[in-house]
């Protein structure tokens, strides 16, 4: 690629100096040609148009426009998809590697806040934390008078459903603490499993075994209700269900009615629908702690999603290979 190529951003405007900002700005366009006063939220915008047919790199993030074959059309130049954010599949069409276009995501860089949101959640809920700061409230008292028994994470069983970018960070985050970890994934073999220092067990059968679920599937069509009412009767009574992948992963109904028993608990950071209607029983519903999609990158931590744009901008200005390339084999079992 030419030195300096033409670069776009593709992105919510408002979005753009978060994601970089000034010293981040001033590093990338030391490498490519962009204007950050231009950015594309739709293709057809006359202006963007002109940019778009010098565009070799486009730098895409939330609120891309889709890239069918018109946008392409319109951007014969374009080698490389450079994506601040974690999926792809928002926006990108099979016509973009019809055509060789290298695609390149700051998924990994996404997954450490949702890795260090869910072990957080772990540990608290290891200690009832939820279910203790809710008894406080109500009785305005220490609701105990010596050592608890049935909580503490000495020796809780996590269950990972799914070894996903996630769910591999959060093997890492999880070692350092005396806990026991298994793993539920039809893609990982136990070779696989041995060296990331997890047990592999059946998905229904990890169900079972564990204190702490958290899930970290894709949504695809046979992960839809992957947790039904058949599976959430198989946790134990008084384990909880953590969810950061995607809502439609959990039968919310079935959900609601375990939890009104009280067997069961549940932390969610996304749900089906998103938000949830303003009725739902999950917001005000002891055992539930439900929080507004929050876990991924937030505040400071979208500038960790432009630096990894910045350094793959580095590595193509360089002549050398993108770190982070997209898959398309692997988007169909990815989130």
């Amino acid at each position: 690629m030419p030195e300096r190529p033409q670069a776009l951003f593709a992105m919510t405007a408002q979005n753009v100096p978060h994601v970089f900002p000034p010293e981040l700005l001033a590093r990338l366009r030391e490498h490519v040609d962009v204007d950050p006063t231009l950015v594309a939220h739709v293709f057809a915008d006359p202006r963007v148009r002109e940019t778009l047919a010098r565009t070799e790199v486009l730098i895409t993030g939330w609120g891309c426009p889709r890239l069918d074959a018109a946008a392409l059309d319109a951007a014969p130049q374009l080698r490389a998809v450079l994506h601040a954010a974690g999926s792809v599949k928002g926006f990108t069409t099979p016509e973009v590697w019809r055509r060789g276009i290298a695609v390149s995501s700051a998924a990994a860089a996404n997954a450490l806040p949702v890795a260090e949101y869910t072990l957080a959640m772990i540990l608290l809920a290891g200690k009832d934390v939820f279910g203790f700061r809710d008894q406080l409230r109500t009785r305005r008292t220490f609701p105990y008078g010596g050592i608890l028994p049935g909580i503490g994470n000495h020796g809780r069983r996590v269950g990972l459903v799914g070894a996903s970018r996630v769910g591999r960070r959060l093997v890492d985050l999880l070692r350092p603490h005396d806990l026991r970890v298994a793993l539920a994934d039809p893609y990982v073999d136990e070779a696989e499993a041995a060296r990331l220092g997890v047990s592999l067990l059946p998905l229904d059968d990890l169900l079972r075994t564990s204190d702490i679920v958290s899930l970290h599937a894709p949504q695809t069509p046979e992960t839809r209700h992957l947790v039904d009412a058949r599976r959430l009767a198989l946790m134990p009574s008084g384990s909880v269900l953590i969810n950061t992948a995607r809502g439609s992963l959990v039968d919310h109904d079935a959900l609601i009615a375990e939890l009104r028993t009280g067997r069961l608990s549940a932390v969610l950071d996304v749900t089906d629908p998103e938000p949830l209607p303003a009725d739902s029983p999950l917001y005000a519903l002891p055992g539930a702690f439900v929080t507004p999609h929050l876990a991924g990158s937030q505040g400071n931590e979208v500038a960790r999603l432009g630096r990894t744009v910045v350094e793959e901008a580095e590595r193509l200005s360089a002549g050398g290979d993108l770190l982070h390339t997209v898959d398309q084999a692997e988007l169909e079992r990815s989130a």
